[in-house]
C-alpha cells in the first residue's frame, strides 16, 4: 500500500504498494457520492387564473434552485482512504475475487475485486447508512447501479458511466416517492428527455439540457388546470408554444370554457403573432406584446362579430375604453348604442337565439329573393329555438366521444365527430354524400380535428337540411324553417346519439384508434392528392378498394366482397349485395372506419411468448382500469354509446387494431412510397441519361456534318506551293501544270 497507509487487525498479509498502484492508475472519480443541485417545486400561483389575454398569466416556472433537496456528500477516492482490513480471496498476495474492505472511518465496500482493482458487482456503505449497489469498474461506479442517500432520502436507480449518471435512469427525490425524474443523463444531469414529477403534482415531459427544461415539452399544473406545451429555452417559455386554461363545463353549456392561447412566448410571456380562444367563445389573432394584446389584430365576438384593427394595450385604439375578452365574458360591442349602428344591429339584438347565436347561412339567404330574407332568417331561428335544448345535448353529447375517460368534459366538437352525428342520424343516405356536405358547409379543407362552435354547428345542419330538403318543399315561403324542421322531425330526433360505426362505438375503441388517426389523415390526403391534379379532390370508393390492392391486403380473410360489406355498413348505396357504386367519395370518418372494419377482419390475435402477454396484459388492464369509472357512469345513461362488450372481447379488438396498423397498414404503405420513390428516382434517371445521350448524339450529328462540310466545301489543291487564293488550271490528260515558284526545302514537286 502507498505511504501513508496502515492496516490494523487484519489475519492476512496486504499487498500495499501493488493495490495502491493500482487504484492509482484509476479514475480520480472512483466511488464518490456527487453533489447536484435539484430544482426546488416552488408553486407561485399567478396573479389571476381568469381566461383572459390580459389578465392570464403563466405560472412561475418550477426552476429555483435547492441544493440541499437532492445533495449527495463527497467522499473521498478509494485509494485516499486508509484500508484498515481487508478479508476476502486473493491471488499472488493480491485483492482478487470476492471480498470485504473497511477503510478509515468505517466505510465499507463489498463486492468483486480483479488484481486490487473492485470490479464486476459490489456494494459501498457510508457511515450515515447511504449506500450504493451496483455495477463498478476500476473502482468507479460503471454500468447499472443503485444509489440511496439516507439523509435525503434521495434514490437513484439507473445507468452509471465513470462514476456520473449517464444513461437512462430514475431518480427519486423524497421517501414518498411523490418527487422524481425519469430519463436520460448525462454527466450527473437532467439531458435529453425526461419526465419530472414535483411534489405538489406537476409534470413536466420533454427536453432537458444541464438539469433545465430546454426544447421542446409539456408541463402541467394539476392544481392550477393549467397546461403548457412548447418550446423552452433554459427553464423558461420561449418560442411557439400552446398555453391552455382549463375549466370546467357547466352542463349542458354550449361552450367547452376552456381558454387557450396558441403562439409565440418570449421570457415566459406572450409575445409576438399568436391567437388567443376565449372560453365564451371569442377569438383574438394578431400581435401581443408582454402578455398584452397590441398591433394589429383582429377579435371576433361571441355573436360572430369582428374588429379587426389596432390594438394598445389590450384595448382597442378606436376605444381606449374597452377591453374585450375579460375573464371570458360577453361584452356589448363598442359603440352599440351609436346611431349608425343600430340599423345594422336591429336583427341581431331581437334574435331569439341571443347575441350569442348568430346563424352563418348568408350564403342560404342569398339564394333566395331579397324581399323574403328577413322572414327566412326569422322563422328559421324560431325552428332552432324550437329544439335548442336537444340540439345543445346532441353537441355535448358528441363532443365527449372519445374523451370519456375526462371527468370535466371539456372538449369542444370536432368536425370527425359532427360526421358521425350526420351518419348516425342517417343523413347521408338522401342522394348526398358525407364529403359533398363537407364541401358544402365550407369551401376549404378542414382537418378532422378542427373545432366546431355551437353556432356553426347549427348552421351546419340548416345548410345540410337546406341542399337536402328542399326540392321535396313546395311552399316557396320559410322554406328554411320547413328544411330544418324536416330534417329534425325525420333524421335527427329519431338517430341521434345513437353511435354507430366501429370508433366511437365504445371508449376503448376510440382511445386506441385516436393513437393512429393523425396518420390515417395524412395517408388520406396523399391519397386524395395522389388521385388528381385537383386540391379538392376527395377519395373515391373505386381509390381505396384499389389502394388495398396495391398494398397487397387482399388474402383469403380480407376480399372485395368484404371490403364492400364493411363499406355498406353505414352507406348502403355503395353496395346491396349484388350492384355496387364505387363512385361515391369517402370521407375521412369512412376512410378511417373502414380500415377498423379491415382490422376486425384481418388482425390476429398477437401470440407471444408468457413475458410479453404479462406486459400486454397489464398495458390493457390500465387502459381499461382508467375508463372503468367513467363507463360505470355512461352505462346508466340512456343516451350513453357504451355497448355491453365483455373485457375479453375488447382486448381482442385491441390486440387486432394495434397488429393491423403497426404491423400490416403502415409497412405496407411505407414499402409502397419507398416503392414510388425508387421508381421516380429510376425514371429520372433514365430521362437524365437520355437527354445525355440525346446531347451526345446531337453533337455527334453536328460534329460529322460539320466533318463533310469542311471537306466538301471546297476543290482539293493539289499544288502545296499554290496559294488558296491562286486561279486553279484545269489539268487534261494532255497538259502538266509546273509552279513557277522556287520549292522550299521539304517540298516535292508534283506532276
Amino acid at each position: 500500500m502507498a505511504k501513508g497507509y496502515k492496516i490494523k487487525s487484519s489475519n492476512r498479509s496486504t499487498p500495499e504498494p501493488t493495490f495502491s498502484k493500482a487504484l492509482g492508475e484509476s479514475s480520480t472519480s472512483s466511488l464518490l457520492s456527487e453533489s447536484v443541485a435539484e430544482p426546488d417545486d416552488v408553486q407561485n400561483s399567478p396573479s389571476s387564473t381568469v381566461c383572459s389575454a390580459s389578465a392570464a398569466s403563466l405560472p412561475t416556472n418550477d426552476h429555483q434552485q435547492n441544493h440541499e433537496h437532492d445533495q449527495c456528500r463527497k467522499v473521498p477516492i478509494l485509494h485516499h482512504i486508509i484500508v484498515e482490513r481487508y478479508e476476502g480471496d486473493k491471488s499472488r498476495d493480491m485483492f482478487h475475487g470476492e471480498g470485504v474492505v473497511c477503510f478509515q472511518g468505517g466505510h465499507i465496500y463489498k463486492g468483486d475485486f480483479k488484481l486490487n482493482v473492485p470490479v464486476g458487482h459490489g456494494t459501498y456503505t457510508w457511515l450515515d447508512g447511504s449506500t450504493y449497489e451496483g455495477e463498478v469498474h476500476k473502482g468507479v461506479r460503471h454500468g447499472v447501479g443503485v444509489y440511496k442517500c439516507a439523509k435525503t432520502s434521495t434514490v437513484y436507480r439507473g445507468q452509471w458511466y465513470l462514476g456520473k449518471r449517464q444513461g437512462q435512469g430514475v431518480m427519486y427525490y423524497n421517501q414518498a416517492a411523490t418527487s422524481w425524474y425519469k430519463g436520460e443523463w448525462v454527466n450527473s444531469c437532467r439531458e435529453g428527455w425526461g419526465t419530472r414529477c414535483y411534489p405538489s403534482g406537476n409534470v413536466y415531459e420533454g427536453q432537458w439540457r444541464n438539469n433545465v427544461r430546454h426544447g421542446e415539452g409539456t408541463m402541467k399544473w394539476v392544481q392550477l388546470d393549467q397546461q403548457y406545451s412548447g418550446q423552452w429555452v433554459n427553464g423558461i417559455q420561449n418560442g411557439k408554444g400552446t398555453h391552455t386554461w382549463f375549466r370546467k363545463r357547466v352542463p349542458c353549456s354550449q361552450y367547452p370554457r376552456m381558454n387557450e392561447y396558441t403562439g409565440e412566448f418570449v421570457q415566459g410571456m406572450r409575445h409576438g403573432q399568436g391567437q388567443f380562444c376565449y372560453a365564451s367563445g371569442a377569438v383574438y389573432c394578431g400581435e401581443w406584446k408582454h402578455d398584452k394584446k397590441h398591433g394589429q389584430g383582429r377579435y371576433t365576438f361571441e355573436n360572430g362579430r369582428v374588429y379587426e384593427g389596432e390594438f394598445i394595450k389590450d384595448c382597442m385604439a378606436e376605444f381606449p375604453a374597452f377591453t374585450p375578452g375579460l375573464s371570458g365574458i360577453t361584452t356589448p360591442f363598442p359603440g352599440e348604442n351609436d346611431s349608425s349602428n343600430r340599423a345594422s344591429q336591429s336583427s341581431t339584438s331581437s334574435s331569439p337565439l341571443g347575441s350569442d347565436m348568430v346563424l352563418n347561412i348568408q350564403a342560404l339567404l342569398s339564394r333566395l329573393p331579397e324581399a323574403h330574407r328577413d322572414q327566412e332568417l326569422k322563422q328559421v331561428e324560431f325552428a332552432v329555438v324550437r329544439h335548442i335544448g336537444l340540439l345543445r345535448e346532441i353537441y355535448s353529447f358528441y363532443s365527449c366521444l372519445g374523451h370519456e375517460q375526462s371527468s370535466d368534459k371539456i372538449f369542444p366538437l370536432t368536425h370527425l365527430q359532427f360526421s358521425r352525428f350526420l351518419m348516425d342520424c342517417k343523413v347521408h343516405q338522401h342522394g348526398i354524400t358525407v364529403a359533398q356536405m363537407d364541401r358544402l358547409i365550407n369551401d376549404e379543407v378542414h382537418s378532422p380535428f378542427a373545432a366546431i362552435l355551437p353556432r356553426e354547428c347549427i348552421s351546419y345542419i340548416i345548410i345540410v337540411a337546406y341542399h337536402i330538403c328542399h326540392k321535396d318543399i313546395e311552399s316557396s315561403n320559410n322554406i328554411l324553417a320547413a328544411c330544418f324542421s324536416k330534417l329534425m322531425r325525420q333524421n335527427i330526433i329519431p338517430n341521434a346519439k345513437h353511435v354507430k360505426g366501429p370508433l366511437f362505438c365504445h371508449p376503448v375503441h376510440a382511445a386506441v384508434a385516436y393513437n393512429y388517426s393523425d396518420r390515417c389523415w395524412g395517408i388520406y390526403q396523399a391519397l386524395c392528392k395522389a388521385s388528381s391534379i385537383q386540391s379538392d379532390t376527395i377519395l373515391t370508393v373505386r381509390q381505396f378498394v384499389w389502394m388495398l390492392k396495391d398494398l397487397y391486403l387482399y388474402d383469403s380473410e380480407l376480399t372485395v366482397s368484404k371490403v364492400l360489406k364493411i363499406l355498406s355498413v353505414d352507406s348502403p348505396a355503395i353496395y346491396d349485395g349484388t350492384y355496387s357504386n364505387l363512385d361515391l367519395e369517402m370521407s375521412f370518418l369512412e376512410f378511417f372506419e373502414a380500415l377498423l372494419g379491415c382490422a376486425e377482419v384481418k388482425g390476429q390475435r398477437i401470440q407471444t411468448d408468457i413475458e410479453s402477454q404479462i406486459d400486454t396484459n397489464h398495458q390493457e388492464d390500465t387502459v381499461l382500469s382508467s375508463l372503468q369509472s367513467s363507463l360505470s357512469e355512461e352505462t346508466e345513461r340512456s343516451q350513453s354509446p357504451v355497448l355491453a362488450f365483455k373485457e375479453t372481447e375488447l382486448k381482442g379488438w385491441m390486440q387486432k387494431t394495434q397488429q393491423f396498423f403497426t404491423q400490416i397498414f403502415f409497412p405496407a404503405y411505407e414499402h409502397s412510397v419507398e416503392l414510388q420513390e425508387e421508381r421516380f428516382r429510376l425514371r429520372q434517371k433514365r430521362i437524365s441519361l437520355a437527354e445525355t445521350d440525346n446531347a451526345r448524339y446531337i453533337e455527334q450529328l453536328e460534329a460529322k456534318e460539320k466533318q463533310e462540310e469542311d471537306g466538301n466545301g471546297e476543290v482539293p489543291n493539289n499544288d502545296v506551293n499554290c496559294s488558296p487564293s491562286t486561279p486553279m488550271t484545269p489539268v487534261t490528260s494532255t497538259t502538266s501544270v509546273i509552279s513557277k515558284q522556287p520549292v522550299t526545302s521539304g517540298s516535292k514537286k508534283k506532276k
